[in-house]
């Protein structure tokens, strides 16, 4: 089964009970024909045959690992690269990297993974508390929570009940984002909770108290419920400009290839998981400073002789963050909008995002909700094109590197065109 990162599979397959091991072989040769097909990696259609077959596969393949859980609703993908990167120092891992992160696509990474000593995990924040009672995790990763996919995700108070609800019996470590109410509401119902002051640039899910609907307040960094005491907890892990503070407050640099604050925070979390395992910070920040581009986001590209920099947003606070990072006025802006299953039917999240911070930049527009997003900008009162096509759009495009910005399905559609 494709879509994992790992190191070579082994004798292990042979040890496995003879229902999982018939299980992930028809899962192989599902995820085989799939590729076959050009219908992609064939993670997800392999995990779904293996586990029909074997409905404990995930548990059994779990078994032998030491595991890393990490779920948020922006930044998985990528710190989840980090913790890998960092854990590799102390031993082989295996891991999800291509972002397969429900059930099957999961059950499909762990397949590969026979040899590995670490199981490094990105898991959709719906199934988070599922995994977690079938993976039995050394450590668990929350890193932020705000709204994404309103037509199959709960509201974001609700998704942070289920976590609260789901992990209270974790034996894991949790590593939380202090900064973020939600998320530290969640994490404190659990036994063994490690906070980062990991910070948090979109505030709008978190206006009022989790715990019991009051108004919060938020002077600085710093935030509360004069209503009921609910605060933010004392970080036993920091980030500071672009060191990481460690318990012991020690200073350690950050040196990333990634850009923007908000990888400097995903780092952060990743250091404070990997010294779980007993991996310093020194070695962690060092062995991530050799990750450049994750399942493509961030990759600059030559397309029609100009560099374009693919940039991932799926949601208001996804863009937030990378609005702060791109190039620039005059950089040209390409924006490319879906609505298939896998980004979500519903728009109306357009409306909550700042698009007024693309003033003064060349805008083009395009995509299956192209329309949608016009509209959204039409209001904002930016000058922008709509085009049909990436190559319309880069010959439209005035001198400099463009910022192709997409969400997820947009996102996949950007790469094929830019490799072919």
């Amino acid at each position: 089964m494709a879509g994992t990162e790992s190191e070579p599979t082994g004798a292990r397959d042979a040890s496995l009970p003879a229902r999982a091991k018939i299980a992930v072989t028809a899962g192989k040769v599902a995820a085989a024909v799939s590729r076959k097909a050009g219908r992609g990696s064939g993670s997800v259609i392999g995990g779904k045959v293996a586990l029909r077959l074997d409905p404990d596969l995930l548990a059994t393949l779990a078994d032998h690992l030491d595991v890393v859980l990490v779920s948020a609703t922006n930044g998985k993908t990528t710190t989840t690269r980090l913790i890998a990167e960092a854990l590799r120092a102390a031993g082989p891992v295996v891991s999800n990297a291509l972002g397969a992160n429900m059930p099957a696509g999961i059950t499909s990474a762990l397949a590969g993974g026979s040899e590995a000593r670490f199981g490094v995990i990105e898991v959709d924040e719906k199934y988070l508390a599922g995994v977690a009672r079938d993976t039995r995790p050394k450590a668990i990763a929350l890193l932020n929570l705000s709204r994404d996919q309103l037509d199959r995700a709960a509201e974001t108070r609700m998704m942070a009940e289920k976590w609260r609800e789901g992990l209270q019996d974790t034996e894991a470590v949790v590593i939380a984002n202090a900064d973020d109410p939600l998320v530290t509401w969640a994490a404190s119902s659990c036994k063994k909770v490690v906070w980062v002051a990991a910070g948090q640039a979109w505030k709008e899910d978190a206006w009022s108290c989790p715990a019991c609907g009051g108004v919060m307040q938020r002077p600085g960094d710093d935030w509360f419920c004069q209503e009921c005491g609910f605060r933010r907890p004392n970080p036993h892990w920091a980030l500071q400009g672009t060191h990481v503070i460690d318990p012991q407050r020690g200073a350690w640099p950050i040196q990333l290839q990634l850009p923007g604050r908000a990888n400097l925070a995903n780092a952060t979390s990743s250091a404070a998981v990997a010294a779980v395992f007993g991996v310093s910070p020194q070695v962690a920040l060092e062995r991530m400073q050799s990750v450049t581009a994750v399942a493509g986001r961030y990759d600059v590209v030559q397309y029609q002789g100009r560099d374009i920099r693919l940039l991932l947003a799926k949601n208001p606070a996804g863009w937030l963050e990378t609005f702060s990072l791109i190039d620039g006025p005059p950089a040209p802006v390409i924006l490319s909008v879906n609505a298939l299953d896998a980004d979500g039917t519903d728009t109306s999240w357009l409306w909550d995002v700042d698009y007024e911070r693309l003033a003064g930049h060349p805008v083009f527009v395009m995509g299956q909700r192209k329309l949608d997003l016009a509209v959204r900008l039409e209001v904002a009162g930016l000058q922008f094109h709509v085009v049909d096509t990436l190559e319309q759009a880069v010959r439209m495009a005035p001198p400099g590197r463009i910022e192709a910005i997409a969400n997820y399905t947009a996102f996949q559609q950007l790469r094929k065109v830019v490799a072919g």
